[in-house]
């Protein structure tokens, strides 16, 4: 087998993209999860790699009848489970491009272009977001990273930066804060950091949107001040995973600062909603955080992977990342930016790329318009299940979340209900647990998902419950 040379790469480019076009234009007429059995695709596969080369026609094909029965379709507008993980048409042309000239953009010298635009692009979502000058950004892999990189700042400031050098051996037992809905990104942050699961202390919520109780925060901290503790930093967040949680960032960033302690938040689905000023009413406060993470990969349309991390004091996180042997020195340049320095990874995607081509082509009010319909029509749903007798909304819609359950049935029954409803096809939802056990989670967010997809969920659950009854 030859090489492939650059004419069959344009053709077989012309075809994978015919192919994908074909693809999300006939995702409703497929099941949005896979109903693969475990170990089918493995077995499906040669237990030995081959050793001669093969044409590209046997492997597509081949991707074709092994590949495609064992996806679960995170592009289907039916897909109403945990959160989208998007790519709008603009940015996966983006991405191809990114893809061909297959940069390593870790420092300004081995990308110019690639360090610049992501400069440019996250001022240009920190603006979009509302957040004032003085943040500055840097696009990380996914929130989980950025909420990593968090912690290890406050690891090291409340170490007054000795931690990389000595270790945590023999240093005071640190101790991280937040409440108790968010991210498990949280717990691996905390175990990667050297920190501990014992010292994540969670914090109880209160009100309908199940925000950190300040005061227990305050109490909380102040009792570890006396047990000879050290507090590093405080974990909010808007938008929970679960439920949609929002903590009241005006006042629990303002315990964190009262005790000089590092703030983070996560807004890694909610975030993208403050593209749309009426809902920035939901991290009031979030000015005053040192820093905050928010994925254009969930619901704004991005490509996966990309998730924007703003900084109050960039050089905070760079005195914790940076590492500079000689051969990643730029000689013969001021005042440049390596984002290397400002994230776990040295190896960097060209990620701005899929952001400049998202936000020139659909605009900002093309976006918030897609938004605010997603919200729109969640709520609608809400309603139209509150009063269906076989339901009852156990958390009131959060942008575009909420959750539900069958009345008087036991967790068992939701989650029996959950599967039927999967193993149907027409559409995808997840559960989660709140107080009262087992509910259900909805959210509308899938880029191209309509009204009457929306619609067609209720028509399903409806049914699918009728079924039970």
């Amino acid at each position: 087998m030859t090489d492939m040379d650059w004419t069959e790469f344009a053709r077989w480019g012309a075809r994978i993209s015919q192919w994908g076009a074909d693809y999300h234009q006939t995702l409703r007429d497929r099941p949005v999860r896979s109903t693969t059995q475990p170990g089918a695709i493995a077995a499906a596969l040669p237990a030995t790699p081959p050793e001669a080369g093969e044409g590209m026609e046997a492997i597509f094909s081949d991707f074709e009848r092994i590949v495609m029965p064992g996806m679960t379709h995170w592009q289907h507008p039916r897909f109403f489970a945990y959160f989208p993980a998007n790519a709008a048409p603009a940015s996966m042309l983006a991405e191809f491009l990114a893809t061909t000239v297959a940069a390593q953009c870790m420092l300004w010298q081995t990308s110019p272009a690639a360090t610049e635009v992501e400069t440019v692009m996250l001022d240009w979502l920190r603006q979009s977001i509302g957040l004032p000058e003085g943040f500055r950004g840097v696009i990380q892999d996914s929130a989980s990273s950025a909420t990593l990189a968090a912690v290890l700042v406050m690891r090291e400031r409340a170490l007054a930066w000795a931690g990389n050098r000595d270790g945590l051996s023999g240093q005071p037992r640190l101790r991280i804060y937040c409440s108790e809905e968010v991210h498990t990104s949280v717990d691996r942050a905390v175990w990667i950091a050297g920190i501990g699961a014992e010292n994540l202390v969670r914090i109880p919520t209160q009100g309908q949107l199940r925000s950190m109780d300040a005061r227990a925060l305050a109490a909380a901290i102040d009792a570890d001040l006396a047990a000879g503790y050290r507090p590093a930093g405080v974990i909010a967040c808007t938008g929970g995973t679960g439920t949609g949680a929002c903590d009241d960032l005006s006042v629990v960033i303002a315990v964190a600062q009262a005790h000089g302690l590092y703030s983070h938040v996560d807004a890694a689905w909610a975030g993208a909603a403050m593209i749309c000023p009426e809902f920035r009413t939901l991290w009031k406060g979030v000015e005053h955080a040192d820093s905050v993470v928010f994925n254009p990969h969930k619901w704004l349309g991005a490509q996966f992977d990309c998730s924007a991390h703003f900084l109050r004091d960039p050089d905070a996180l760079v005195r914790t990342l940076a590492i500079r042997p000689e051969y990643l020195k730029t000689h013969g340049a001021d005042g440049i930016i390596n984002y290397s320095e400002w994230s776990i990874p040295l190896g960097r995607r060209f990620r701005a790329l899929k952001i400049w081509f998202l936000i020139r082509h659909y605009g900002l009010e093309g976006l918030r318009t897609r938004l605010r319909n997603h919200v729109q029509w969640s709520g609608d749903l809400a309603e139209r299940l509150r009063t269906n007798p076989r339901f009852e909304i156990v958390t009131e819609p959060v942008l575009s979340l909420f959750t539900f359950r069958l009345k008087g049935a036991d967790d068992a029954a939701q989650i029996d209900f959950v599967n039927r409803v999967n193993e149907d096809g027409r559409i995808y939802l997840t559960q989660t647990r709140v107080a009262s056990g087992i509910a259900i989670r909805f959210q509308v967010g899938q880029f191209n998902a309509t009204e009457e997809d929306v619609r067609f969920a209720h028509e399903v659950i409806s049914e699918i419950a009728g079924e039970m009854t």
